[in-house]
């Protein structure tokens, strides 16, 4: 089942923790909605834009995995409002893909995760609603082994 015409829900649901620890990650019916709409209002034209395909290292997590990967209790992972996403297949840099999204598209979140002053290693993107959605922009780095977030810009 695609869930936009560039991504699979099997690309948005592929974990290699759950598959070695035999959890479940299939999202009802609610989380697929919103997995939907962040496909739509995000995914798809941060593709058009690069022209080229985007490597979604993660995108639901199912609260076992979530819990399992040590990730927060909140995280809109679990509501397939967040993804993911690495400059892999080289059609953008990472810190291209975050400057468009930032730039050009309405998002709840987007997070310059770890990397350096010039690329982050990934880049998180949520989206959940037009009304809903900050626009926050953050970073994130490591400090004595601890995340530590801070505004971008």
């Amino acid at each position: 089942m695609n869930i936009s015409k560039h991504l699979s829900l099997k690309e948005a649901t592929r974990s290699r923790t759950a598959t070695k620890n035999g959890l479940s990650n299939q999202p009802n019916d609610i989380q697929v909605q919103s997995l939907i709409i962040l496909a739509d209002k995000v995914f798809e034209p941060l593709r058009e834009h690069v022209a080229g395909p985007i490597y979604v290292s993660s995108a639901f997590r199912s609260a076992a995995l979530n819990t399992r990967i040590g990730g927060s209790s909140t995280s809109q992972h679990c509501k397939g409002q967040a993804i993911d996403i690495d400059d892999t297949y080289g059609s953008a840099t990472n810190a291209m893909m975050f400057q468009y999204i930032y730039d050009n598209l309405d998002f709840d979140q987007i997070i310059w995760e770890y990397g350096d002053e010039e690329n982050p290693d990934w880049v998180h993107v949520s989206y959940v609603s037009e009304e809903e959605n900050r626009n926050q922009a953050l970073k994130v780095s490591r400090k004595t082994g601890k995340a530590v977030y801070s505004f971008w810009k």
